[in-house]
């Protein structure tokens, strides 16, 4: 869901601050009295994709101006194709230019995330299997980057360190076991705290099964040791949700999906997008 915009607007304004800075020498000198004339804008889809992040772009305008009229011609979540308007605005000529480039940023930014969700999306549909995002977003973006890739038909993972117990590799080491972990959390988390272990070998699953898990993930795991844990994983603990992480790519999740696991999680979607190419026109 698009979080609410008491929580964006601190992150919007600051945006804009940073772009905006002293004053838009460009605009401001076209129209040093203030009184500049109303205007449209048409925004042109440059490339194929899904698009998202229109709210966002609207409330962009509004926090500079509340008359700017920003009418989404396409909808998030709905695939453009080259050529393809996708937005109209019209207000001030000042209030479009100066907000033109944060707006059109974080739009071009979360369309490439959803775009590239939708590729892998995909490639697992028909199978049991979700794709699930993670934490590797840019600082001070993961509330939009994983609303993208919400858009693109993922599903959320954690937003943060306070979601959720995820017990990886480091936590196992620091507390010498992976039953050492999960029992010394399990002193000093609420009793509604999901539990979720990264397991790298069988030994480790064979281990874990063992502990009530909520999730019990397989990381970097070839795909026949992923069925042995797989089948492990249903015969002794199967309230456990299965997860797969790791190196996932356009080439291996459909197998990956195909082998039973209730969800896929990867960054790549996040990481490896390209931006989605938005131009904006004054008519």
């Amino acid at each position: 869901m698009l979080p609410p915009f008491i929580v964006l607007d601190p992150i919007l304004e600051n945006w804009l601050r940073e772009d905006i800075g002293r004053g838009d020498r460009s605009t401001d000198g076209l129209f040093p009295d203030g009184n500049a004339p109303n205007g449209r804008a048409v925004w042109i889809a440059k490339a194929d994709g899904v698009i998202a992040g229109l709210p966002i772009a609207a409330r962009v305008f509004q926090l500079l101006d509340r008359s700017v009229n920003f009418e989404a011609v396409t909808q998030d979540g709905r695939a453009v194709k080259s050529g393809e308007t996708i937005a109209e605005i019209s207000g001030s000529l000042a209030t479009l230019l100066m907000g033109e480039r944060v707006a059109l940023n974080l739009v071009m930014r979360l369309s490439g995330i959803a775009s590239s969700t939708a590729e892998y999306v995909k490639l697992i549909a028909g199978s049991q299997a979700r794709l699930v995002d993670t934490r590797k977003t840019i600082p001070g973006m993961r509330l939009l980057e994983k609303y993208a890739t919400f858009i693109g038909g993922a599903i959320n993972h954690r937003y943060g360190l306070d979601d959720a117990v995820m017990l990886k590799d480091n936590h196992i080491v620091a507390a010498g076991g992976i039953t050492e972990a999960v029992q010394r959390v399990r002193e000093n988390i609420p009793f509604t705290t999901l539990i979720e272990v990264e397991t790298e070998w069988i030994a480790q699953v064979k281990e874990a099964v063992h502990l009530n898990l909520d999730v019990i993930m397989l990381d970097n795991m070839p795909v026949e040791i992923m069925r042995e844990a797989i089948s492990l994983i249903r015969q002794h603990s199967p309230h456990s949700k299965i997860e797969a992480s790791g190196n996932i790519t356009l080439d291996t999740i459909g197998k990956i999906a195909e082998i039973g696991v209730d969800y896929i999680s990867t960054s790549a979607m996040v990481t490896r997008s390209h931006w989605l190419d938005i131009s904006m026109r004054i008519r």
